[in-house]
This record gives C-alpha cells, sequence and structure tokens, in this order.
C-alpha cells in the first residue's frame, strides 16, 4: 500500500526508494569507514563490489533486515549475550497486527531482537520503530534506520510543534497498523528510565489517541497494544547512566552531547549483557472495556498503572537483581548463593572503575547503580500483591 504524501517525513522508505538509497549508503564515504572496520583486509572496491552483489534482491525493508539484520542480530546475541529467551503469554495470532510497548533498555535492540524473535516465530512481518531524531546525527544513520523500518520522532520544539508533530505521528501509527499492516514497536517512556524504575508516561497513550476515529478507549483499541518486558542480567551502559547521575547533580544544567548519545548507542548495542528475556503479557484490549465509565483523565492513568502492573509481572528476576536489593533494603538472602553475591560485587566495583568524572563520588555512584538492578525485584514484589 502506497504511504499518503503527509508522512513522507517520518515514514520508512517505501520499496521503490529502497535500491537508490542503498546506493547512496555504499557511496557515503563515512558509511565506508565504518564498513571497513568490518573487512579492513579488503581494498574500498572489492568491498563496495561485494556490498553492491548483496544488494541485489532487496525490495522492500523488511528484504533488508532478513538479508543484512538478522544475520548481524544473530552474531550480536551470540556474542553479546549468554541467553536470549523469550516467554509468557504466547504471541497473538499470526494475522494481526500490534503495537509492543515496552520497559525501555536499548533504543536499537529493543525492538531489534524482538525482530528476530517474530522471524523465529514465522510471523509474516517484523516491527516498525519509534526513534528520535536526536540520535539521527549522521546522513548514513538516518538513512540506515529508514531502511530498518524505524518512522522519525521529533525532539527539542515548541509545545504548538510538538502537538502537530505528536498528531501527525499518532495518525501514521494507526495507518500502519490497521492499513498498511505493520507491526509497531515504542517505549513506554520518552528516553530509558535510567534507575530502572519503568513506568508507562500518559503522555505516550494520549498521543496514540490523536489519530484513528471514536472515543479515546476506541482509538487505543485500534492500536492492540501488548505491553512487553525486557530484563536485562547487565546493562552494558549502568556506569554511563550512574555517571550521568552525578554530572546533573553536581550541574543542574548538564546535557548529553550527540556524541555522548552515539556512544552510549554503541556501548549498548557491543556491551556485555548477560542473560536477555522478552516476555509479552495479554493485549490490553482484553480489559479496556473495564474502563469504559472512567473520566478521561482516569481513564489513561488507569490504563498506565495497568500496563505498568503487567509489564513488571513480566519481569525475569537475576541473582544480581536480588543482591542489589539485598545490599540496599536488607533480606533475600534466600534468592542468591555466596558465589552469585560475590560475582555481582565484583561486577559492581569494575563498574565504578570504569566511570571517569571529575569529583568522582563512589559511595553516590555505587547506590545509583544498585538502584538500577534493585528497581525491578521491588516493581515486581509491588505487581504481585
Amino acid at each position: 500500500m502506497k504511504t499518503p504524501a503527509e508522512f513522507d517525513e517520518i515514514r520508512p522508505y517505501e520499496p521503490e526508494e529502497v535500491q537508490q538509497v542503498l546506493k547512496e549508503l555504499i557511496e557515503d564515504r563515512q558509511f565506508s569507514h565504518i564498513i571497513k572496520g568490518a573487512a579492513p583486509w579488503l581494498p574500498k572496491g572489492i568491498r563496495n563490489g561485494i556490498l553492491r552483489l548483496a544488494c541485489i534482491g532487496v525490495k522492500t525493508p523488511l528484504d533488508f533486515q532478513k538479508r543484512f539484520m538478522l544475520p548481524a542480530m544473530n552474531y550480536l546475541i551470540h556474542k553479546c549475550t549468554t541467553k536470549c529467551t523469550f516467554g509468557g503469554h504466547p504471541l497473538p495470532d499470526k494475522e494481526g497486527r500490534y503495537t509492543y510497548i515496552s520497559n525501555h533498555r536499548d533504543i536499537v535492540l529493543d525492538s531489534a531482537i524482538l525482530d528476530v524473535k517474530l522471524f523465529k516465530g514465522g510471523y509474516p512481518t517484523t516491527v516498525e520503530i519509534a526513534i528520535g531524531d536526536n540520535l539521527l546525527i549522521y546522513p548514513w544513520i538516518k538513512k540506515l534506520v529508514r531502511l530498518n523500518k524505524a518512522f522519525t520522532v521529533r525532539r527539542g520544539l515548541s509545545p504548538r510543534e510538538l502537538l502537530q508533530s505528536s498528531m501527525l505521528m499518532s495518525r501514521y501509527m494507526h495507518f500502519a497498523v490497521n492499513e498498511k499492516r505493520e507491526n509497531i514497536w515504542i517505549a513506554q517512556r520518552e528516553g530509558r528510565a535510567k534507575d530502572s524504575n519503568d513506568r508507562t508516561q500518559e503522555s505516550v497513550l494520549k498521543m496514540l489517541t490523536l489519530g484513528g476515529e471514536g472515543s479515546p478507549l476506541e482509538r487505543l483499541k485500534h492500536m492492540h497494544i501488548i505491553p512487553m518486558a525486557i530484563s536485562y542480567e547487565y546493562d552494558p551502559c549502568d556506569y554511563l547512566k550512574a555517571k550521568e547521575f552525578q554530572q546533573k547533580r553536581d550541574n543542574a544544567g548538564f546535557k548529553k552531547s550527540k556524541q555522548d548519545d552515539l556512544d552510549n548507542m554503541k556501548i549498548g548495542i557491543w556491551g556485555q549483557k548477560g542473560q536477555v528475556h522478552y516476555e509479552c503479557a495479554p493485549c490490553i484490549n482484553e480489559w479496556l472495556d473495564e474502563l469504559a465509565d472512567l473520566p478521561k483523565a482516569e481513564f489513561f492513568t488507569e490504563v498506565a498503572r495497568r500496563m505498568d502492573k503487567a509489564i513488571h509481572q513480566s519481569y525475569k528476576l537475576y541473582p544480581g537483581n536480588y543482591v542489589a536489593a539485598h545490599l540496599l533494603r536488607g533480606g533475600y538472602e534466600e534468592k542468591f548463593t555466596a558465589k552469585e553475591k560475590q560475582t555481582f560485587l565484583d561486577y559492581l566495583e569494575s563498574r565504578i572503575q570504569k566511570i571517569d568524572i571529575e569529583n568522582k563520588d563512589v559511595e553516590f555512584l555505587r547506590e545509583r547503580i544498585l538502584t538500577m538492578y534493585a528497581n525491578p525485584v521491588f516493581n515486581y514484589e509491588e505487581a504481585c500483591k
């Protein structure tokens, strides 16, 4: 289906655009430098020739994912995790299209690992993803993510511009799910919860109701939302998040640079994660009608609360999570062995040592990292009451 022109600035590439964009990528000097790192012994002409051959027959973004991203993700999962599992509520039928809303661990991998699951499960398509334009700092990055079925979220807008942008994005998402017949993944909030206290922002749900037709409840039902929990045994960016906490504590005006964002993205992708687990909760359409009589303000609050409960109940908790909870609040000794405790303590100290910052506050940094690993335990317990 041809995508309406109003979405041209934010949508993924259309099939007729793919081959031209691939040609532009191969000829891009910065992208060529990145590719050189994968095969530095090959002359540029031969390397580009191999890429051109590999691109033959790639006619759609889904073709691009199957040809390039699936092998890359299988390699990355093998290299950067000890195990990658999926569980919980069975995924929906293969003919439906859904909006997966999850806690946020990595802007690239959150959706990419889900794509692998959908590929291996025999589903006919993957997910389109929302990605902030603050991360698209080079033209080749923007081209690459649009080839990988990303649509763009504009950042740093005035209130009026933000409303217009949100309305456009919402209309596109309704179009993608219900007419284009694509799945979507978005995070439950803007940016990562740096302390892992994962909460769904009501503004995300309200944005979804700016498009479509009918009442807010009906518009959410049209998106077929599935809450999903992502659990990492180890967060590669934990020490960077702790560093940022101190930087913001010591300097109220501190802001990361675009290069910081890019460095965080690189470490998040290639850093060691230990075990990774994805778990889907039932589609919220199963209970949305129970909220039909709530006032509008209370409606969004209750939807967010129930989604949070579903996500928190779906966490997979690792020994390190319980060790962190024990060190902050005591208890939980039955959840880990002495060896597992020492392993996590050694890991914790190694992360603190990686933090290079002026006036380094070791105790503050240690508490911040412990909180990141303990909050999933506290949220899980609260959700299961």
